[in-house]
């Protein structure tokens, strides 16, 4: 049975995955269905490698993870139960793995911007690779929630331009009430129902 092989390579990632056509979906030669196994390599790191649920689980867990970063918001992905977690650490990004054989410890990489940039370009070209048939379960990929864009703005960004406004609006409401009351030409304030001597003149002839 024919064997295939895959390889996606960036500057600091270069991912290989294996596999075999599924016949039963109706996948001809050269349409990877089914993975067998797939190896990982990092930049000064050990190489990884694993079957088709830690694969998913990767992209599961890095992808969203990264589409968050891009938009601002540092959260983790995974929690004690995942086989992938992802999460901030200062100026790096801290990838743990846990390996589904007992008695083996969890391994944990610190990624870079680059690092982490060049996992994300891999695991999309394989996403999208048409030669990969593999029913991927991730998850959909919804709108950022406003809170979490909100919470990303420190508070003097969020609140300023509303103070400033209302500070202005104030001013110029205060400085519309020290302007002065137009007057007469002879310096005094009309009366208020007075009439001139023409209006008086021509209510008479009438």
């Amino acid at each position: 049975m024919l064997n295939l092989s895959f390889r996606y390579d960036q500057t600091a990632v270069r991912l290989q995955v294996e596999g075999l056509p599924d016949f039963s979906a109706g996948h001809g030669d050269g349409i990877l269905g089914i993975i067998s196994g797939w190896r990982l390599q990092l930049v000064a790191s050990p190489e990884l490698e694993g079957k088709r649920e830690h694969l998913q689980a990767l992209m599961a867990t890095v992808l969203p993870y990264a589409r968050h970063r891009i938009s601002g918001v540092k959260r983790a992905f995974g929690d004690t139960a995942s086989a992938v977690v992802i999460s901030p650490d200062g100026d790096k990004h801290q990838l743990l793995l846990r390996s589904s054989q007992p008695n083996i410890p969890p391994l944990t990489l610190h990624l870079d911007h680059a690092e982490l940039a060049d996992l994300v370009r891999c695991l999309d070209a394989l996403r999208l690779d048409p030669r990969v048939q593999v029913p991927w379960e991730l998850p959909i990929d919804h709108p950022l929630p406003r809170k979490e864009l909100a919470e990303r703005v420190p508070l003097s960004q969020r609140f300023g331009a509303p103070f400033i406004g209302g500070t202005a609006l104030a001013l110029i409401a205060g400085l519309s009430l020290l302007l002065p009351v137009p007057r007469s030409s002879e310096g005094t304030l009309p009366p208020a129902n007075s009439t001139t001597p023409e209006q008086t003149q021509s209510s008479s002839n009438r």
